[in-house]
């Protein structure tokens, strides 16, 4: 494969921060841990942080807002820089939805905390919370289905098409976690609303944003983001416009070894 222009290279080192920078952001929950939110992190919802009642809601709120817009720039961007091949246009489009879906939470808060207020709880079993507690829970399950989609497709990418040997080698190992702990917190979001528990929801949840997250840095960091040198793959960069695929051709013995077997 023809290796890429500078300006694809400028693409992927684009797409390789914006992934940083999102998945930081996106972490940003981990600050209740040295703020006592007052939000237990083992029962609560991670999006009730940034409920419209809570004291750091609006700071919250920001902070998944700008990391919802950073990686939707990152998705899109990297549909461009990469080669179109059906794993890497489905993983690139999910994450897209992941981070299209996120800012698009932060815009459609919760009203109060219902794992921890149970007036809140009353008020949504009657029906007198505002429409976004509805809006909010669909943005969340779109932000999901995205997420756990973008980490199992551009992990299949990398280990089909032979890309990005670091997230071919590590991501099949944050493959299953990511899954178990969305399956953990899919049931343990079935039991608190079937007023049975919560099943430690916070702890699951969270579980899962550090391992997407940590996914996020792998993929980052597994990207071919330097100009590769001449003869080395390119990693599933997108050749340059106009440009076809180098053919290998007939291999040359060099002149001093016909020399040799001369003699």
């Amino acid at each position: 494969m023809t290796p890429p222009r500078p300006r694809r290279t400028a693409r992927l080192r684009c797409v390789a921060l914006l992934l940083v920078l999102g998945a930081l952001t996106y972490s940003a929950w981990l600050a209740e841990l040295p703020l006592h939110t007052g939000l237990d992190p083992v029962q609560s919802y991670v999006s009730e942080l940034a409920a419209t009642d809570q004291p750091l809601g609006a700071a919250f709120r920001t902070t998944d807002l700008v990391a919802g817009v950073l990686l939707l720039a990152a998705a899109l961007l990297g549909l461009t820089a990469v080669e179109r091949r059906f794993w890497s246009v489905a993983g690139w489009s999910a994450l897209a939805v992941f981070g299209a879906a996120t800012a698009a939470d932060s815009r459609l808060p919760l009203s109060c905390a219902p794992t921890v207020d149970a007036a809140c709880v009353a008020r949504e079993d009657a029906g007198l919370v505002p429409a976004t507690h509805t809006a909010h829970a669909v943005s969340s399950s779109l932000a999901m289905a995205g997420a756990v989609t973008a980490v199992v497709a551009l992990t299949v990418a990398a280990r089909r098409y032979q890309w990005w040997p670091a997230l071919a080698r590590t991501g099949p190992l944050l493959v299953p976690l990511v899954l178990a702990a969305t399956v953990w917190t899919l049931a343990a979001v079935a039991a608190f609303e079937a007023e049975r528990g919560h099943w430690a929801l916070g702890a699951g949840q969270r579980l899962q944003l550090l391992l997407i997250a940590a996914w996020l840095l792998l993929l980052a960091r597994a990207l071919p983001w330097r100009r590769p040198a001449d003869g080395e793959p390119a990693g599933g960069t997108a050749p340059a416009d106009g440009a076809e695929p180098a053919e290998r051709g007939p291999r040359v013995e060099p002149a001093e070894r016909r020399a040799e077997r001369a003699r």
